[in-house]
């Protein structure tokens, strides 16, 4: 069992991420000691969403195209309308979050982040959550929506807004202290 001070964190977003997805779970997660990367498409920084404006720059720890899977023992996806819509479109981002749920590594996903979840075409047969303007995605795509703060399948771990963020962050603390769940079956 991993002891959450040993563990790598990415963070995968870009231009968009809704502002406290990001940075809430960043600033949590190094707190409780985990070494935490923001991984992007391309190097610098990324621009928040603040609910109904942009909002703060992120610095980009890591370029997607120089990471793998192998490097992390979680993978956190932020949510927003731009930020996970952009990376639906990049098929380095899809092959990535699809990598990493085969790994059976905790992959966590808030908001309107399961889009990239449907886009990579895990969430058949899956309990989660999600913002609620994408519930009929959610279940088209064959996933089991349920309306709670936070749903656990096996590691996979959905919240639905920012007001989930405390239970959000601390299943992503559980489940990497757990580690990879093997029964999971890949994509």
């Amino acid at each position: 069992m991993p002891n959450i001070t040993e563990a790598k964190i990415a963070i995968l977003a870009t231009d968009g991420f809704e502002q406290a997805e990001l940075t809430v779970p960043l600033a949590k997660l190094k707190q409780a000691g985990a070494d935490v990367h923001v991984v992007s498409l391309e190097a610098g920084t990324i621009k928040g969403w603040d609910k109904d404006h942009w909002g703060d720059t992120v610095p980009v720890d890591r370029v997607l195209a120089d990471v793998k899977v192998a490097d992390y023992d979680a993978l956190v996806l932020p949510g927003g309308q731009i930020n996970p819509d952009k990376l639906r479109a990049e098929d380095s981002a899809v092959t990535f979050v699809r990598e990493f749920f085969n790994s059976k590594k905790p992959l966590a996903a808030i908001c309107h982040a399961p889009w990239l979840l449907i886009e990579a075409g895990v969430i058949e047969g899956r309990d989660v959550t999600s913002y609620k303007s994408i519930k009929t995605d959610v279940k088209n795509a064959g996933g089991n929506w349920m309306d709670k703060e936070v749903v656990v399948d096996k590691g996979l771990i959905t919240s639905r807004n920012p007001g989930d963020l405390e239970a959000f962050v601390a299943k992503i603390v559980e489940e990497v202290q757990e580690g990879p769940h093997r029964q999971r079956q890949a994509a």
